[in-house]
């Protein structure tokens, strides 16, 4: 007795076995059923697919049309924008420039001209080489004791007299002549000179006051003996 109860306690086990082993095998054979309809399904597929295409077009184009055709977007009112005007700028009055005022001016008086003598004019000669006047032009040149041209003019000197050698009288007034042309010829190169007016020219020469550091070439030619003071009464050259 003990031993059939082992025996039928050991087949109860496997009884349960066996029912797990039925239960896996259904659930195995599913997946393979299904993947055999799909592929039964698209062979069908394949060899109608002529037929088939047609009636899948139909269905997708409407949907298409719908996807492709764009909805108009229904704008809101949206309000107007208010802009601010800009308010006008006020003009400013610019101030005008006042006109100057009137500078009073002192009454000019005229002033007369009052003449001056002839013995204030005075013009510095520079150094010029002087020589004889000759049969020329006389432009600087001595023609006699107390006659002689500077740049063209005749110059007469007027403090004193001296004999002209072409109007000698005498040998001994021609002698003093001479002397006194060389003597003037050697004072008027001896360096710059003044010329002072002593009274108006006329064609005779212009009159004048020769001068070198304020001593007179006329009274020089006094004291040497070769001329003698304007006007003077004495003894003529000739003896």
């Amino acid at each position: 007795m003990a031993k059939t109860a082992t025996r039928g306690r050991r087949k109860a086990p496997a009884r349960g076995k066996s029912k797990a082993r039925s239960s896996g095998g259904g659930g195995g054979l599913l997946p393979w059923a299904v993947i055999g309809i799909a592929a039964i399904g698209g062979i069908v597929a394949h060899d109608h697919w002529k037929s088939i295409q047609p009636m899948l077009a139909r269905q997708s184009t409407p949907i298409t049309r719908d996807t492709a055709e764009p909805r108009p977007v229904v704008k809101k009112d949206v309000p107007p924008k208010q802009v601010a005007l800009a308010a006008p700028t006020p003009k400013v009055a610019v101030p005008q420039p006042l006109p100057p005022a009137a500078i009073p001016t002192p009454m000019i008086q005229p002033i007369k001209a009052v003449p001056s003598p002839a013995s204030a004019a005075v013009s510095e000669a520079r150094t010029v080489a002087f020589g004889y006047c000759g049969q020329g032009a006389h432009i600087n040149c001595v023609g006699d004791g107390g006659v002689f041209w500077y740049k063209g003019e005749k110059i007469m000197i007027a403090d004193m007299a001296s004999p002209a050698v072409d109007r000698a009288r005498c040998d001994g007034e021609r002698r003093v002549a001479f002397a006194a042309k060389s003597r003037l010829l050697a004072l008027l190169n001896a360096g710059p000179f003044t010329m002072n007016a002593a009274g108006k020219a006329d064609p005779s020469g212009a009159p004048r006051v020769v001068s070198r550091d304020g001593r007179s070439f006329g009274a020089q030619l006094i004291n040497e003996g070769l001329a003698r003071k304007p006007g003077a009464t004495g003894s003529a050259w000739c003896a």
